[in-house]
């Protein structure tokens, strides 16, 4: 037996609020399932995937209008969706593992008492500099490959080239 969720059960269901949830149904992004008699969105265990795509893809840096298009072209599966999310941890504890280490060496130098050196400041202020830049410039990096594959996928479905400076 499936399950069903009013919009407010959903909501709370994924700490999203009933506004966020009717302004995806109005942008065509995420549509109910049903309705109750009474008029209620109703949204089914397909809506919840769709709904964990959404969410992934936005935590991944995507726009709202990126995210329909990447959806409804099917040009990115949950397994894809789940691959991204995983690599982008395994970055991200790699940065966090790193800096870790750096500040585990400043404190044993600092509990003995020892002077740091400017390389010791410079290697915990690199690393601290990459766990908030690196994150950003993959996510650029990646979402302009993702782009790239979203324009030459729409530009075969309306049949004009590819690119720009295949006309020149």
């Amino acid at each position: 037996m499936k399950r069903h969720w009013k919009v407010g059960d959903l909501a709370k269901l994924t700490g999203l609020t009933v506004r966020t949830l009717r302004f995806y149904d109005q942008i065509g992004l995420l549509s109910p399932s049903g309705q109750t008699e009474s008029g209620h969105r109703l949204y089914s265990e397909a809506n919840l995937s769709r709904l964990h795509q959404i969410l992934s893809l936005k935590e991944l840096g995507l726009s709202l209008e990126e995210i329909k298009s990447a959806l409804s072209g099917g040009q990115i599966s949950p397994l894809e969706i789940v691959g991204l999310q995983m690599n982008q941890i395994k970055e991200q504890i790699k940065l966090q593992q790193k800096l870790l280490e750096q500040l585990r060496h400043v404190s044993k130098l600092l509990q003995g008492k020892a002077e740091l050196t400017v390389e010791d400041f410079t290697s915990l202020l690199q690393a601290m500099k990459m766990d908030l830049e690196k994150p950003v410039i993959e996510r650029q990096t990646s979402w302009e490959r993702h782009l790239d594959l979203l324009g030459d996928f729409l530009a075969e479905e309306s049949g004009s080239p590819k690119h720009k400076e295949e006309n020149e």
